[in-house]
C-alpha cells in the first residue's frame, strides 16, 4: 500500500490550501485516514482523522480552520486548510489504517505514512 501526497506549498499568512493524499495498493479498503504534521526537531502531532462513514476528529489548534474529508470509491483523503498562520508551517503527512486480513488473521491491519509534503506560511 502506497499513500501520495500533494498541495503542500508556500502561502501567506491567512492564505488557503488543499491537501490530497491517494491511497493505492489498499485491496480491502481503507479505515481510519488522517493527517498528522511534524516541525523539524519535534515530535509529529495529529492534525485531525476521518474515519470509513465520515466521523472526524481535529487537533484543538485547526478546529474551524481545517476540513477533512475522504472520497472512499477513490481512496483519497483531502485537508482544506484555511486561514493558514505561520504556525501551521510544517511537514504534513497523511496516514491510513489499511485492513490486510490473513486466515489466521482475519482483523490484521497496517498504518502506512505517505512521504509528507511542506507547507510553509509567510507572516
Amino acid at each position: 500500500v502506497q499513500l501520495v501526497e500533494s498541495g503542500g506549498g508556500v502561502v501567506q499568512f491567512g492564505g488557503s490550501l488543499r491537501l490530497s493524499c491517494a491511497a493505492s495498493g489498499a485491496s480491502f479498503g481503507i479505515n481510519d485516514m488522517g493527517w498528522a504534521r511534524q516541525i523539524p526537531g519535534k515530535q509529529r502531532e495529529l492534525v485531525a482523522t476521518i474515519s470509513k462513514v465520515g466521523y472526524t476528529v481535529y487537533a484543538d489548534s485547526v478546529k474551524g480552520r481545517f476540513t477533512i474529508s475522504r472520497d472512499n470509491a477513490e481512496n483519497t483523503v483531502y485537508l482544506q486548510m484555511n486561514s493558514l498562520k505561520p504556525e501551521d508551517t510544517a511537514v504534513y503527512y497523511c496516514n491510513a489504517d489499511v485492513p490486510i486480513p490473513t486466515i489466521e488473521s482475519p482483523s490484521n491491519h497496517l498504518e502506512v505514512w505517505g512521504q509528507g509534503t511542506p507547507v510553509t506560511v509567510s507572516s
